[in-house]
């Protein structure tokens, strides 16, 4: 597999070595050796699947207390996803990194503790597959706000977004419970 660091480089956008034939493909989404000798040492411990429709955006999210680690990659579709470096020790801190997944390019993105994840839906619909560290856990899930100027994300939008109630009112960086 190829490893890239990003802008941020504690976030890896990781290509697969995909064998592929005229009968289809093969690619291994976790091999714990293999990724443990770029440095992405996790013990996951909740798989889950989201499905999302064209123009859904989500995010910024993060757990405050039991922070997650998570490994993503789309199996349908295609979408801008965003990462956000909110750890106060970070010299990174309130920069963001963006990348396009697609079950086309089939690449990952590992995403450490101590970061906000969110991602706008391109495609008519996109389903994600997230490997997690720590189990889901709502009374700490914070969101910030997608659109906070701070952050100066410039998500592609076509049209207004389509966010839930909770996204809808996710914090400014100034002003949201982040990490030490």
């Amino acid at each position: 597999m190829k490893v890239t660091p990003t802008a941020i480089p504690d976030v890896l956008l990781i290509e697969p070595k995909i064998f592929g034939d005229d009968r289809g493909f093969f690619f291994e989404s976790w091999n714990a050796r293999d990724f443990a000798a770029v440095g992405i040492d996790a013990t996951f411990v909740q798989d889950s699947h989201s499905r999302s429709a064209k123009g859904v955006l989500r995010g910024l999210h993060y757990q405050v207390r039991e922070p997650q680690g998570k490994l993503i990659r789309v199996v349908a579709g295609e979408v801008f996803d965003v990462v956000v470096d909110i750890r106060k020790s970070s010299p990174r801190c309130g920069r963001h990194v963006a990348v396009r997944l697609s079950a086309e390019s089939r690449r990952m993105l590992w995403v450490p503790p101590g970061f906000a994840h969110g991602f706008y839906v391109l495609s008519a619909h996109a389903e994600m597959l997230y490997k997690q560290t720590a189990f889901y856990a709502p009374q700490y899930e914070r969101s910030l706000s997608w659109n906070d100027p701070a952050l100066a994300i410039d998500w592609p939008l076509v049209g207004e977004p389509i966010l839930s109630p909770k996204d809808q009112v996710g914090q400014p960086l100034e002003q949201a419970e982040i990490f030490p």
